[in-house]
């Protein structure tokens, strides 16, 4: 009897880690007839709904979901809510990835958003006077951003090395004494009013009717490394929907579109 039960023992034993070890068997691949993809509202949105229009011709159905901040997107994505997201440039998707211990991969690139520095009073970056208050974004990849920018513009310096880590703490050399203010970036279009200048994605900017190469006093060059990219749960990176998603993104008709629709404020980066 012992020997029977012991038999069992290890023969239930043996079941439940063969259930574990085929974990990544069980990941059951996305539907290539129906996406769910969550982007931010404005530019995003607009070439999403141009992917969704051309992919509705081979039949492919894109339920679009719309977001009005970056955090939830990523949250949404894993945890199965979305099957792609669209809205982030790799450094943000890197570091909220790594925070938050979730399982998430960039699969392809889309476009540029160069951030620029918006002011509702000043024509010229070197308008902004001794102590103004200049606004930035909150989260940390877009945050190093800005102040990377501010130092290509000249109003600061930062110390030697920080790179894409930087943070207000990190200036080493601030000539006109400006007072910075860190804001969620969905809101600093808003409360620009109350700022002398602020550091605006673009997607934003354009969201709240600003023209990025026409309304910056300055602006990231073109040849800026902030590329935006699409994401996917990691494990569905092979997914024959996410490989047909990609196709449709990076077709010439959607690479047309972005540079007739945006005239140069956003530019495709395939």
């Amino acid at each position: 009897m012992k020997k029977i039960q012991l038999t069992l023992i290890a023969l239930a034993l043996l079941l439940l880690l063969a259930g574990c070890g085929n974990t990544d068997a069980a990941v059951t691949p996305l539907d290539p007839q129906h996406l769910t993809v969550g982007v931010t509202a404005g530019p995003h949105e607009e070439i999403l709904e141009k992917v969704k229009e051309i992919a509705a011709r081979d039949g492919v159905e894109i339920d679009i979901q719309v977001f009005t901040e970056y955090v939830m997107p990523n949250i949404a994505l894993a945890e199965g809510e979305l099957d792609i997201n669209s809205f982030q440039h790799q450094p943000y998707l890197d570091n909220f990835k790594s925070e938050r211990n979730l399982e998430l991969v960039d699969v392809a690139s889309t476009v540029i958003f160069p951030m620029g520095i918006y002011a509702a009073e000043y024509s010229d970056v070197s308008h902004i006077q001794q102590g103004d208050l200049i606004g930035l974004p909150n989260d940390p990849t877009n945050g190093a951003r800005a102040l990377i920018l501010f130092e290509s513009a000249g109003l600061i310096t930062l110390k030697e090395g920080v790179g894409v880590a930087a943070t207000v703490n990190d200036i080493a050399a601030n000539p006109l004494d400006l007072r910075f203010i860190e804001l969620e970036a969905s809101q600093i279009p808003r409360q620009l009013d109350e700022l002398a200048a602020a550091a605006i994605n673009a997607n934003f900017a354009i969201e709240h009717g600003y023209v990025p190469t026409e309304d910056t006093i300055f602006i990231e060059p073109g040849d800026s490394p902030w590329v935006n990219v699409i994401a996917v749960r990691t494990g569905h990176e092979n997914d024959e929907a996410v490989k047909r998603f990609i196709e449709y993104y990076h077709l010439d008709e959607v690479r047309q579109f972005i540079g007739e629709h945006f005239q140069g404020s956003i530019v495709a980066a395939w």
